[in-house]
Parts: structure tokens; sequence; C-alpha cells
């Protein structure tokens, strides 16, 4: 039994949204779960300090699309979405905004939940990644989130901190970082340090993160990232 999420359902039809909740509660009595009609509903209550872990987004609704609502949701919030179609046409825009899977109606119950096991097991790999630390940046103190760090590098007597939105520099130690960001990020060169979770692709002399940018991998260091990267994978 996974722990307690917070999942929202987004469909404009009551009949799918009770389908799908009554499936939800059997799988998860813990689990809290919150109903939308639209789009607009939804984003309403994002914009208010609703928080959810999961989404699950119908497609084609009468108003915001689920496109568009993936895509202004995304801007607010970091949150797993889970489309639901009646049509596979989608699947591609989909994916382009961000979506962890791709249901096709009519729901099968079986497929959703071992989709929503998976979904689940993501959001405790993000929520062990969800932690902080302050860095000293041009004389201010900064509270940053772990999670929102891609890699690290070394720059003389500083460290680079590139991270989803921005990039700090600031006076420390590779060592030192290393120990502090722990079992979620790996050195993979003496000089850069890179996050397991945000990595998109790699061959035997570099690493690409999820913004595009690529780090340097140790040749000696190869087998052993291999290792653990697969290791991360499958936890």
């Amino acid at each position: 039994m996974i722990s307690s999420k917070n999942i929202a359902i987004c469909d404009d039809e009551k009949r799918i949204r009770e389908g799908i909740k009554e499936i939800l509660k059997e799988w998860n009595m813990a689990t809290v779960i919150q109903e939308f009609s639209s789009g607009n509903q939804l984003l309403e209550a994002v914009s208010k300090g609703y928080l959810p872990d999961i989404v699950l987004l119908d497609v084609a609704m009468d108003g915001l699309s689920g496109m568009e609502t993936a895509a202004r949701l995304k801007e607010q919030t970091d949150v797993i979405l889970i489309f639901i179609s009646g049509v596979k046409e989608q699947v591609f825009r989909a994916f382009d905004v961000g979506a962890f899977h791709y249901l096709l109606k009519p729901l099968k119950k079986e497929k959703l939940l071992t989709v929503m096991e998976r979904a689940a097991a993501e959001v405790e790999k993000q929520s062990a990644l969800s932690k902080h630390m302050v860095v000293k940046v041009d004389g201010s103190y900064r509270k940053l989130e772990i999670r929102d760090i891609l890699y690290a590098e070394s720059d003389g007597r500083k460290v680079i901190l590139h991270m989803k939105k921005e990039t700090l520099k600031f006076y420390g130690k590779m060592d030192e970082l290393e120990k502090e960001l722990g079992e979620g990020f790996y050195r993979c060169h003496r000089g850069f340090l890179v996050a397991l979770s945000e990595i998109k692709a790699y061959d035997s002399t570099s690493i690409t993160v999820s913004n595009g940018e690529r780090i340097y991998l140790a040749k000696r260091k190869y087998s052993d990232f291999v290792q653990t990267y697969c290791s991360f994978l499958q936890e």
C-alpha cells in the first residue's frame, strides 16, 4: 500500500469522474481526491494554493482544453499529469507538455491501477528529493529546493549551480556539496555533479540533462555511472 496522495480528477463528464474516483478509493482509501469539471476550475484552485500530486486530465473538455490546462498547470507546479482521452491522436502533444502517461477511454481498471502505482512511485521519488539547502549568494542567504538543481559545476573556488529556472554562483567545494546533496546526485567528473532524476540521455563521454545541456562524463567513471543510474531508475 502506498502512502496517501492528493489526486485531482479533471473531466467535464461527471460519470467519468465518479468512475475513476471509485476505482482510486478502492486502490487506496487514504488517497485524497478532488474533482474538477473544467480546466479553469482546476487552475483556479491551484492558484489559491491547492497542490495535487497527480492530475488525471481529460484531453477534450468544454472550454479550456486538457492540453491548454496542462501547459498552464506546469507553469505553476511540478505535478504528475496523466491524460485521459477517447482518441490516440493527441498522445504526442500530451508528452510535449510533460505527460507522465496517456490513457484511452473507456478506462480499464487494471491499466489505470498499473499507471497509478507507477505515478505514486514517482511521487515518492520526487518527495525524497524535496529537501532544501541554504547558500550565500552575493552577500544574501538563499534557501533552495534540491529538486530544482540540474547539475553543479566547479569554477575555481566557487560552485555554479545550474537550476531549472536560474543559475547561481557561490563560494564552496564540490566535495562538500556532493556530501550534502546525497544519493540523488552523481559525481560524473571532477568538476561536475549531476542530478540523476534530471538525466535525459548519456553516452561514453557526456550526459544530457533535462534542459538539453551536456556535461562531461569521465571515461573512468562510465561503468560505475551506468550501474548507479540503472539502479536509480529501478528504485
